[in-house]
């Protein structure tokens, strides 16, 4: 376990990046664990709900024969889940503290919702994981363990819940957290910090706990505001993915072509040769604009506007790197994905394939495994995957994509398969280590044929 480590403001240049002034972070645990709780106790004791919020709240919790607020209805917020009183969708919330802003994600904690948790933690920073004090870590928990796992969460924090119907016990604290820690140490996770609370009661959430001065660490607050989230940008290889071409064609600027979008990952520097993808095409950065501001240097997440030396074909969806350091373009890839819709994914499927800025067609070559959560074992050839599925997935593409392994990149990393016919959401999918080497023109199969691969 590792306790909070205290923020320093981030200076101007990207060299001495140490924190962020925003935090997204997420949610998850069983059940019945306490998430909205805690959320709702996060909004309230930070003053971060509005009068008529509260108000709203204390008559609906009047309604339901409750004596005091029930502070999850802050964000259960779908007619069926203040009914059934449980989470479905992910709840967005904004909220800030005289030190930091946050975006939060209050996920689902059903088996069936595996995929909202996957949704919510896609672009987190952090999650907390909730544990009952009652029950410990149970098989949800490792679920949830291994998904921010997989997503590359930099930080977890496993919040031990409802620790006054378990007499504020310090050994019960101490066993569910070696056990947590233990677990998520095998799946890889960087961080762990175990934090014992009562969302309900309001221990250790917001203000420390008179009822356990055993514990010396942080409130989940107090983590929140000072865990450091952004690392040094430089030590990431730079992708700049195309989102607009930029050519006015006016008498001041009749031959101004600018290449608009936001950096992804890295610094990028006047003078420096790059390469666009996946032509592979080279030139050298001319130009850097950033709000009518000319800048030598810029670096992610940054929305800039990029001139070349040269004039060359690029269009949205290209993405450009620097010549040393840029990803290998293929038209094979191989993916741990999750299911999100309820139509099954099977091999042989047509979809589109959303990377960056591009989207390609592509067709599902094979499924080679699909991930039992539980012990994280490996099921073969399964056949297909359905909603909430996590497994294997190989990928040929109509066109070369520099794609990144996710484990270096979650924004160069990631990718989603679209439904063609209606533009539906299928899969959200994470690039592996192993990358298929760009094959020279073959002729394509019968099935291939009419995607004009």
């Amino acid at each position: 376990m590792t306790g909070a480590t205290a923020s320093t403001p981030a200076a101007a240049g990207p060299e001495s990046l140490s924190s962020t002034a925003l935090l997204r972070f997420a949610t998850a645990g069983s059940v019945d664990d306490g998430k909205s709780t805690l959320v709702g106790r996060l909004l309230h004791d930070s003053k971060s709900v509005l009068a008529d919020q509260l108000e709203a709240v204390e008559l609906a919790s009047r309604n339901r024969g409750q004596e005091s607020v029930d502070l999850a209805l802050l964000t259960d917020g779908l007619r069926a889940e203040r009914e059934q009183g449980i989470t479905i969708d992910v709840a967005y919330r904004y909220f800030a503290t005289a030190r930091r802003r946050f975006i939060l994600a209050d996920t689902p904690g059903h088996v069936q919702y595996t995929r909202n948790m996957v949704t919510g933690a896609s672009t987190a920073e952090l999650a907390i994981i909730l544990v009952d004090a009652r029950n410990g870590v149970v098989e949800q928990t490792r679920r949830h363990a291994a998904v921010a796992a997989l997503l590359r969460v930099p930080h977890v924090v496993l919040a031990v819940n409802k620790m006054d119907l378990a007499g504020y016990a310090e050994p019960v604290f101490a066993r569910i957290a070696g056990e947590f820690t233990a677990y998520a140490a095998s799946l890889g996770v960087p961080e762990v910090t175990a934090i014992p609370i009562s969302a309900l009661a309001g221990d250790n959430v917001v203000t420390p706990s008179a009822a356990m001065d055993w514990y010396g660490g942080p409130t989940v607050l107090e983590h929140l505001e000072s865990v450091p989230v952004t690392h040094d940008p430089t030590d990431d290889p730079a992708r700049f993915p195309v989102q607009y071409v930029i050519r006015p064609g006016t008498p001041e600027h009749p031959d101004f072509r600018g290449y608009a979008g936001q950096i992804s990952s890295g610094v990028l520097r006047v003078g420096q040769r790059v390469v666009v993808q996946p032509s592979g095409l080279t030139s050298r950065i001319e130009g850097i604009d950033a709000l009518g501001q000319s800048l030598d240097v810029a670096w992610a997440p940054q929305s800039v506007t990029l001139t070349l030396a040269d004039d060359l074909d690029i269009s949205r969806g290209d993405l450009i790197a620097p010549v040393e350091g840029a990803a290998t373009a293929a038209r094979e890839l191989t993916a741990t994905v999750c299911h999100l819709h309820d139509r099954p994914l099977t091999p042989g499927a047509r979809v589109l394939l959303k990377h960056a800025t591009r989207t390609v067609k592509a067709i599902v070559k094979e499924i080679p495994s699909r991930l039992t959560l539980d012990d994280l074992s490996h099921h073969p050839d399964p056949g297909e995957l359905v909603a909430n599925d996590i497994g294997r997935v190989t990928l040929r593409t109509s066109e070369p994509l520099a794609v990144d392994a996710y484990a270096d990149s979650r924004s160069t990393g990631s990718l989603l398969l679209i439904d063609p016919a209606d533009g539906a959401t299928l899969t959200a999918g994470m690039a592996g280590e192993a990358f298929g080497k760009a094959k020279g023109p073959s002729a394509p199969s019968a099935e291939d044929a009419a995607w004009d691969f």
